[in-house]
């Protein structure tokens, strides 16, 4: 079932030619289109297709299936994520508050801009979230956050740096996600994203200071 399941979000081929790629990142402003616009439930291999100008067999040289197409936007903006959220961590120029301050306007910023397909991908989650691709994709972002724990707070225990984790990015992933669900000016982005940089500081220099 698993492998199954594995096969079918991977893509048929990977471009080797820029023909091909040009064909194939076509697909996906398509398909980010199609998703804006109607949505995960009446997304469908055709209309991306259609809006990209080509026919449903050449989608299907690349992409077997609307769940394919899906898990490539959504293991993209994960990935996407995921080098945002490590240069940041581990700029070691900054103070590490600062990082984390800097991490907190950033990814509010981006959930913000883009938040009519995250909506959508969220919606689509059930096709691929439990894929083992899925945790691979996440897996890089967690290990920066656990290496910024170990460095915002070396005398405290792995469980305490393991929740302190865990409580910041919940947080963030969830409220990122129900503040950007209302179209935001770039003032109410910056002053929600300080209020909440504040917490998340205040929390960390508390723990750090037990």
């Amino acid at each position: 079932m698993t492998e199954r399941r594995s096969a079918s979000l991977s893509s048929r081929k990977q471009p080797s030619q820029a023909r091909s790629a040009d064909l194939v990142a076509a697909i996906l402003d398509a398909a980010v289109q199609v998703l804006a616009k109607e949505g995960a439930q009446r997304f469908t291999t055709a209309r991306v297709a259609e809006k990209a100008g080509v026919s449903v067999g050449s989608l299907y040289q690349y992409f077997p299936n609307k769940a394919s197409i899906l898990f490539r936007l959504q293991s993209d903006e994960w990935r996407q994520t995921a080098g945002m959220l490590s240069a940041i961590l581990e700029d070691r120029a900054r103070p590490p508050l600062e990082r984390l301050r800097r991490l907190v306007h950033a990814f509010v910023a981006s959930e913000c801009e883009e938040a009519e397909v995250r909506g959508a991908l969220d919606d689509a989650a059930p096709l691929y979230r439990d894929a083992p691709e899925a945790r691979e994709a996440r897996a890089s972002a967690d290990r920066s956050i656990e290496a910024f724990m170990r460095e915002m707070l070396p005398k405290a225990s792995d469980a305490t740096r393991t929740l302190a984790g865990d409580l910041i990015t919940t947080t963030l992933t969830a409220v990122g996600k129900e503040f950007s669900g209302t179209p935001r000016s770039a003032d109410e982005i910056a002053t929600y994203a300080d209020a909440m940089a504040d917490m998340f500081c205040a929390y960390l220099e508390g723990v750090a200071g037990a």
